[in-house]
């Protein structure tokens, strides 16, 4: 479904991604995982055209995305931190978004997975962290789409609104939508993933099945493997190689 080809992307004299190649199949959830300044969310801006890259190819549907807009029509993306409103209500925010993709058919499910009708009056600058997150995630879920990106999706979750989470992103999997997700919370990814593309300093350290990465890392959880990964990377002073 997604596909990206030797994309760069520089910030002044800062290469943050360095000939990125990835290919996320349809239907399935990959994990983009790494440390802080590996590159994911650039990685993510450059396929929602938020960033432009230095040079390399995006593919959506086995089509170029370069210059084109449509697309993304057919994409839900959760920020990694939303800019919303402050002075709206979030009945007003929701009403706002809907009349600009049209009626959210999944609204009232999400509101009650994660309890948001008490918070429909309230001001976008009176809600706490954890409420702007629900927020997020129902503005995100209530369209349909066949993919879903998701830049930090659990950040200021409570254990309640990370179970409707957990259980959400389940069902959409059971429905075989394409779900493409960085976290930091490594047993999330864990239960959720399929795959896993593993970035460090803006080049592709893994991509391939879950089971894989573990057996690579010669770990039995992600979170142990990851950290072996880094430890092992931390402690060369030569290039990263790739897999």
């Amino acid at each position: 479904m997604l596909e990206t080809r030797d994309l760069k992307k520089r910030f002044g004299r800062l290469d943050v991604l360095k000939g990125i190649d990835i290919r996320i199949k349809s239907g399935i959830t990959t994990a983009i995982l790494g440390p802080n300044g590996s590159g994911k969310t650039t990685l993510l801006k450059s396929i929602l055209g938020q960033v432009r890259p230095k040079s390399g190819e995006i593919y959506f549907k086995g089509q170029p995305v370069s210059g084109k807009w449509e697309y993304r029509k057919e994409i839900g993306y959760l920020p990694q931190s939303s800019n919303f409103p402050e002075n709206l209500k979030v009945s007003e925010l929701i009403r706002l978004v809907e009349d600009i993709r049209g009626r959210g058919d999944r609204k009232n499910h999400l509101m009650d997975i994660f309890n948001l009708n008490p918070s429909l009056g309230k001001r976008i600058k009176n809600l706490s962290g954890g409420t702007r997150q629900k927020v997020n995630l129902l503005l995100t879920f209530m369209f349909d789409c066949p993919l879903y990106i998701l830049d930090e999706p659990a950040s200021g979750l409570d254990p309640v609104a990370m179970l409707g989470f957990r259980e959400l992103i389940l069902s959409l999997k059971e429905q075989e939508k394409t779900i493409l997700v960085t976290t930091h919370i490594m047993g999330l990814a864990e239960e959720i993933a399929d795959e896993v593309v593993f970035l460090l300093e803006g080049k592709v350290y893994f991509t391939g099945a879950l089971r894989d990465l573990l057996a690579h890392a010669g770990e039995y959880n992600l979170e142990r493997a990851i950290a072996e990964i880094m430890m092992k990377q931390h402690g060369k002073n030569s290039e990263i190689q790739l897999v």
